[in-house]
């Protein structure tokens, strides 16, 4: 059963950075599109960002120059880079390799908290 970990959440200033990681057991990122999860508060789950075995990456909108996925299969290690955050992006951060619109093919980790306030 694939397990996955996501790291690297905290507390940030509006403009401020982060790195998040999420590593997962056995050699999944070679052969599936991962992808970047969050949800605030009383909202749904959205897809924010995903990478594919190819590396083509696909950003949410609201996230298109600000955050980079980037993976590294030997490591099997798939990160999101965060700069310039916003209050709005305050949420819990998953990763999960998409399904469809809908489903994921994994069980969902503990998520990394980030949290963008001054």
């Amino acid at each position: 059963q694939v397990q996955l970990v996501e790291s690297g959440g905290g507390l940030v200033q509006p403009g401020g950075s982060l790195r998040l990681s999420c590593a997962g057991s056995g050699s999944i990122f070679s052969l599936y599109v991962m992808g970047w999860y969050r949800q605030a508060p009383g909202a749904q789950r959205e897809l924010v960002a995903s990478i594919t075995r190819n590396s083509i990456t696909y950003y949410k909108d609201s996230v298109k120059g600000r955050f980079t996925i980037s993976k590294d299969n030997a490591k099997n290690t798939v990160y999101l880079q965060l700069n310039s955050l916003k209050p709005e992006d305050t949420a819990v951060y998953y990763c999960n390799a998409p399904k469809n619109s809908d489903s994921v093919f994994f069980t969902w980790g503990q998520g990394t908290q980030v949290t963008v306030s001054s």
